[in-house]
């Protein structure tokens, strides 16, 4: 897929997509509005933090097995962008406006990946739940500090107490107007790529118990202008491409870390007693309850079958560049399937936002699933894994505690001008979730033990 472009042209895209919330003037002409949003999540300080933000491995932890430089959520977040980057183009989408998607995905997931997600939606059940995906709404369109405007110039629901950024005075009125934060202030279009579950809480179209949702109660009128004119509970195209791209990078870098670890011998893939072990973490997980078991030991099969397929590795220069050979190979494998069946079913011309839908052939599911379900018997089950995920849950659930005893004492002056104008006590406790969410793994546990004293 190397090589492949889509115009830099918003020809594909109508004056509502680029759209953005306040409307601003572009700074230096030439740039689309794409590329204006790429930038600012490029610039942003969510996606630096990533970079200490766990994807399996916790950044910065050293072992006989790990490299010291594991991957991250930034370094995920890369690789999804270059592999969402690439298919998006192919089929005709802005490429930048894909990227742009990938990029901001992950930015709202809290410190200690998934595990620490658990906790803070436990913590903040009395105040509308944690979700990582409707926290990386929140994030670009208010959090995030960007662009600030009038109160009196967005919409009524914007400007409640509970919504208001610190107050501010315009240096060049000097009238103490309110100010309100839009966040990165991102187009309509980039937003709703973003946007991988198009719905609140509780409101999943075929799973109301259903832990996962885009958007908290507090965001629902952003939400509605990132939405307006979708199809309800329907992601677009380029969201889409995204959750591919994200599907497609996870699953073969974990499979590779564990290689590269060596928590995985190749081999015993082939011992039918490993492969019940697989199937029965996948089934549910990462393919629907109703898979049978041959449809994955087939897709498996499939995989091992090609000459490029690593079974063994023992960490010479060879067999590193050998695995590197088969990552390769099988995100080309995973994309392509998806852009010959995508393109089959909707043929040759540019594929934007509700016009189409990505078409992702079973079998590539199930083998991008038993990847999934490889990494997670052989890295994620591990005993010290699991020890390690119990220790990140308490020291997440004692510094939520503690802040909420302790707030304003704890809280970043951004998230202190917040607690202390928040009206009630569900506000207050939000502002909390949002600090929590935004450290890394190492700034969870220093402020945890700034707190409570405990290490």
């Amino acid at each position: 897929m190397e090589g492949i472009t889509a115009p830099h042209d918003d020809h594909a895209y109508d004056e509502a997509d680029t759209a953005r919330f306040s409307a601003e003037p572009d700074k230096r002409p030439g740039r689309t509005a794409f590329q204006r949003d790429r930038a600012r999540v490029l610039h942003s300080s969510a996606l630096r933090r990533l970079a200490g933000k766990t994807q399996v491995v916790t950044p910065g932890s050293q072992s006989r097995e790990w490299d010291a430089s594991p991957r991250t959520r930034l370094t995920h977040s890369l690789e999804c962008a270059q592999v969402g980057r690439e298919l998006g183009a192919a089929l005709g989408c802005d490429p930048d406006l894909v990227e742009t998607a990938c990029l901001s995905h992950d930015m709202g997931h809290p410190p200690f990946g998934h595990n620490g997600e658990q906790v803070l939606n436990d913590f903040a059940k009395d105040c509308g739940g944690f979700e990582g995906n409707a926290q990386s709404l929140r994030l670009l369109t208010r959090i995030e500090p960007k662009r600030f405007v009038r109160a009196d110039s967005v919409s009524p629901a914007l400007t409640a107490p509970r919504a208001e950024a610190a107050v501010e005075t315009y240096e060049e009125t000097g009238a103490g107007a309110r100010l309100v934060s839009v966040g990165l202030n991102l187009t309509r279009a980039v937003l709703d790529a973003a946007t991988k579950y198009p719905w609140p809480q509780g409101a999943h179209p075929t799973d109301p118990g259903s832990v996962k949702f885009g958007v908290y109660e507090d965001d629902l009128p952003v939400f509605e202008w990132a939405r307006r004119g979708a199809p309800p509970n329907r992601t677009c195209f380029e969201a889409q491409v995204m959750d591919w791209a994200d599907d497609v990078a996870y699953s073969v870098h974990d499979f590779e870390d564990g290689l590269h670890a060596g928590h995985l011998d190749p081999r015993t893939l082939r011992s039918a007693t490993e492969r019940d072990e697989i199937w029965a973490v996948a089934i549910g997980r990462y393919v629907p309850h109703d898979t049978e078991p041959g449809a994955l030991a087939a897709a498996l099969d499939r995989l091992m079958a090609e000459e490029w397929w690593p079974h063994g590795y023992d960490g010479t220069a060879v067999a590193q560049a050998r695995l590197k050979d088969a990552t390769s190979q099988l995100i080309g494998r995973f994309c392509l399937a998806a852009e010959g069946a995508t393109r089959a079913e909707y043929g040759t011309g540019r594929l934007t936002r509700y016009g189409a839908s990505l078409v992702v052939p079973r079998e590539a599911r199930d083998e991008c699933a038993v990847l999934k379900a490889v990494a997670h018997r052989y890295v994620m089950q591990r005993a010290d894994q699991e020890s390690l995920r119990a220790d990140q849950r308490i020291v997440l659930a004692e510094l939520a505690w503690s802040l909420t005893a302790r707030a304003p004492e704890g809280l970043d002056p951004q998230f202190r001008a917040l607690f202390e104008t928040a009206p009630d006590d569900r506000a207050r406790k939000r502002v909390i979730v949002d600090q929590i969410a935004s450290l890394t793994d190492a700034a969870a546990r220093s402020l945890h033990t700034a707190l409570t004293g405990r290490t």
